[in-house]
């Protein structure tokens, strides 16, 4: 099973969906550097696109953002990586709460990329004194099953810093997904402004 590491700009997308609607579930895509080869390389994870907080397993809405993330990612030299959920039920924290429809998408992606992974987001670790990495990388395995995988968070301290004080800021109600996008073809589901380093972000709030 391969290794994972994660850019400040795919954690803070993730962790910001999350944060945006502590109330629901949340979903999304993981996108990674294409050149990764092998089973024993290291994936980077460099962005996050967010999905639905609403309905997050309606086929058709789902194979319509697949398509169009797809594109997007291709155009941008990336490829569909992994996918992040983060369960409704505030103590679920672990695959077990993910092992049906969820899973049915993230095992789709692996069979189109063989490294893929699923990030499970810990809702307990999304605070405004984020200190820890509120999330838990699965790798697939030879088995047919995701296996807890090792991982790397670029910048960690500092990265998990200005998570924190954007937080703190209100900075998640700016992040978009699908739904978003869905209800007003306007809103932006790549979130370009939050591709900027942390510094530059926390300039802006």
């Amino acid at each position: 099973m391969c290794e994972y590491d994660i850019s400040e700009t795919a954690y803070t997308k993730l962790i910001f969906h999350a944060a945006k609607y502590p109330h629901q579930a949340v979903n999304g895509l993981l996108l990674a550097e294409k050149n990764t080869k092998g089973s024993g390389s290291i994936v980077h994870i460099t962005d996050a696109i967010p999905l639905f907080h609403q309905c997050l397993h309606v086929t058709p809405m789902a194979e319509v953002a697949l398509m169009q993330i797809d594109a997007y990612a291709e155009n941008q030299g990336l490829v569909i990586a992994g996918y992040y959920a983060a369960p409704e039920n505030f103590y679920d924290d672990d695959m077990d709460s993910f092992l049906t429809p969820a899973s049915k998408i993230a095992e789709k992606i692996q069979e189109n990329y063989k490294n893929a992974c699923f990030v499970v987001i810990d809702n307990k670790l999304v605070t405004l004194e984020h200190n820890r990495a509120a999330i838990q990388v699965y790798g697939y395995a030879q088995e047919a099953k995701w296996l807890k995988a090792k991982y790397t968070l670029n910048q960690t301290s500092q990265t998990l810093e200005g998570v924190s004080l954007l937080l703190k800021r209100g900075a998640m109600r700016d992040v978009i997904d699908f739904d978003n996008h869905l209800d007003n073809p306007v809103n932006d589901w790549t979130n370009q402004f939050l591709n900027q380093s942390l510094r530059d972000l926390q300039k802006l709030y």
